[in-house]
Order: C-alpha cells, then structure tokens, then sequence
C-alpha cells in the first residue's frame, strides 16, 4: 500500500505541471537489462533452467503475474505504473516496436560511446578504460550557455570516466568505486564514502547501484546540476554471472533507484515538472535460455569477446535495446506512422539536447536524427 501511495506521489507531481518546458535532463542507463524483462517479466525458459531450481518459488512469489503485464509491473513498478502511463516507451517487439544499435560489437564501450556521442565509433573495439577520442553530448553541454558547471555522472562501472573522458570534458564523474570528492559534503555522503569502503562488491570494477545511486543524490542536493547521467550496472554484471534471480532483483532496484531520484528532484522547486527523464540501455543479451546472459556480435566474439568463441555467430538480440521517457516534454504517444519505425540508440544524444530546447546539430551534423518523442515548445 505504501508503495502504491508513493507512485501515485510521483504521478501527481508529473502530472501537475506537465505544462511547463523542461530545463533539465535525467539520463539513465541500465547496463545490459533485456527487452524480454522490460516488456514481459521474468521469462520462463530461463527461471525453469536447472541452475535455478533452488531459487524459483521465491522468484514467483516476488515477481509472478497471470500475464505479462502483471509480471512486468511486479518488477518494475515504477516504469509502469508511472512512465508507461504519462510517457512513452520503444522496443516492445511484441507490439512491432525495435529499437537496436548501430555499432556492430554489441558490448558495453562502443554501446555507451554511441548513446553518448551520436554514433559508432569502429575504433572502440574493447571494453579498455582508454580516454574516448570522441566528445560526448554530455561535454559539449559543459560548453554551452546556461549548461556550463551544470552537467555532472555518476557510474557504477569504473570505465566511465575514461568514456566520458574526465580530463579533456571537465564534467565532474563519480564511478567505479570513487569516494564523493566534492566540497561541503553532506553527513549522508560522508557515510556513504566509508561505508562503500567497508561492503564489499561481488566484482573487481563495478561497485553496487545503491553507492551510486546515493552520491547521485547527495550531488543533487548539493548543486542542483541542469544535467544528470547515472549509469547503473549490476543486471550486467550478474548476468555475466549467470544468477538471473540477482539480475532480476538489480532490474527491481534499479527501477526504485530511478524512482527515489525522480521523487526527490519532483520535491524541488529547480526541478518540479521541469526535468525529462529517459532512461536506455548499452546493449541487449541473448534471446534464448542459453544465452541471456552473454552479449556480442560475430565480429565482437572473434575479436575482445574471444571467450565466446564458441558463439561464431554472435549472440542474438545483443543489438536489441529499448528506451523509455517522461517529462513535460515527451510525448505520451507516438504517431500510427511512427508506431512501426526501426529506432537506434545512436538518436539519443540528439533527443537529449533537443529535450533541453538546443539544436542537436550545433553538436555534430552527422549523428542519428532525435526520437519523435519531443513536444513542440
């Protein structure tokens, strides 16, 4: 009950000043969480693999539902009974919406690179924390009028600051398992930062959501950026494990993580019904229950993923991705003549600065063409 109560909050907040253009941006990515979950709940053919045995009656008493629809809000509430019914939402398969990637290694790098610049890159081939080559929309709104100081990213993984490339952009970075560095910190921040030193992680250079989820917070509260990214990371990473129940319960967090921060920015006057959200992905997994868990294309597999070799063909539907969106700028409906079009993660920059009423070409004039979810201002 108090749940429902709190998602009908953030609906009241959306909905209230849905009338008014929207100065800010929330980007969130959520590394590697399949179409199949977002649109249908937990599939079947992977929670029956023998692996899971142990773990699937706590599973369905968490997450079960008569239809899709019942498991899919179960998991993640705050993207359907919140986004789906203010915003907009691509990559539904099931209802003839695709969206995919334009680069062709169906891994996290080059997927991040193309959200964040505009396009593929066929020299990011590894998932090396090399400094990109290449600027992404966040550091050319550092640039910008009005946005300069306000663009701040917070990451789970330990690459980002290398994809973002902290040293040339000058956009403040938490990732990886950074201590919050900024000045005045809150009492909150300063307990996170010993406490992240003290749980430790199940892997070597991704920390927990919650640790960046929390600093993205503290950092909101403290300077009100125009611009956030929070890139969150444990559905890949327990994939890669093969433990689907945790990779869906990181799926459930990460929805409530979105939902916190979408809360707390809906309680202040900067960013009350004046923020859009979106929310995509890196990249997709197998579509089958012998290979949700992996991602790479047949070139990816011959190259950096080599021990997935015995994937020659690479991993289908690691290029399906999805994309959902809300704020006073987004549509709530697409055209009938959109309904059915291919969409690409490479159009995303240019939705991000159109959603921020700046032209997307003064960045770059050849990357992919902004979604048609914008609002006319």
């Amino acid at each position: 009950m108090k749940q429902l109560s709190f998602y009908l909050m953030l609906c009241l907040a959306s909905f209230s000043h849905s009338l008014l253009a929207a100065d800010n941006l929330l980007l969130v990515s959520i590394d590697g969480l399949r179409w199949q979950e977002v649109f249908r709940g937990y599939q079947d053919d992977v929670l029956n693999l023998e692996d899971f045995k142990a773990d699937k009656s706590a599973i369905q008493k968490q997450f079960f539902g008569d239809t899709p629809q019942e498991k899919r809000q179960k998991l993640l509430p705050f993207l359907w009974q919140v986004i789906s019914k203010q915003g907009i939402l691509i990559g539904n398969r099931d209802n003839q919406s695709s969206m995919q990637l334009t680069n062709d290694l169906w891994f996290s790098y080059p997927g991040y690179n193309e959200l964040l610049t505009g396009k593929a890159d066929p020299n990011i081939d590894s998932n090396h924390a090399s400094d990109n080559l290449n600027i992404t929309f966040l550091e050319w709104l550092n640039t910008q009028p009005g946005f300069k100081n306000q663009v701040a990213a917070f990451g789970s993984w330990d690459v980002f600051p290398a994809i973002i490339n902290r040293t040339r952009s000058q956009i403040p970075i938490n990732a990886g398992f950074e201590s919050a560095a900024w000045d005045h910190l809150s009492a909150k921040a300063k307990w996170l930062n010993e406490l992240q030193q003290q749980i430790p992680s199940p892997w070597h250079n991704v920390r927990l959501d919650a640790f960046t989820a929390g600093f993205a917070q503290e950092y909101i509260l403290a300077k009100q950026p125009k611009v956030i990214y929070l890139a969150l990371g444990e559905t890949d990473d327990f994939a890669h494990q093969g433990n689907y129940p945790e990779y869906l319960r990181g799926a459930k967090r990460a929805d409530q993580f979105i939902a916190n921060i979408w809360g707390l920015l809906q309680s202040m006057e900067q960013y009350r019904g004046k923020t859009n959200l979106v929310i995509t992905v890196d990249h997709g997994r197998g579509n089958s229950a012998k290979t949700w868990q992996h991602h790479g294309s047949a070139k990816a597999v011959k190259g950096y993923l080599n021990g997935l070799n015995q994937y020659k063909d690479g991993i289908p539907g690691a290029d399906q991705v999805w994309l959902a969106a809300l704020g006073p700028d987004v549509k709530q409906v697409l055209k009938s003549s959109d309904q059915k079009t291919d969409f690409t993660l490479n159009q995303v920059a240019a939705t991000a600065i159109q959603l921020l009423n700046l032209n997307h070409r003064q960045f770059s004039p050849d990357i992919g063409q902004p979604l048609p979810i914008v609002k006319q201002r």
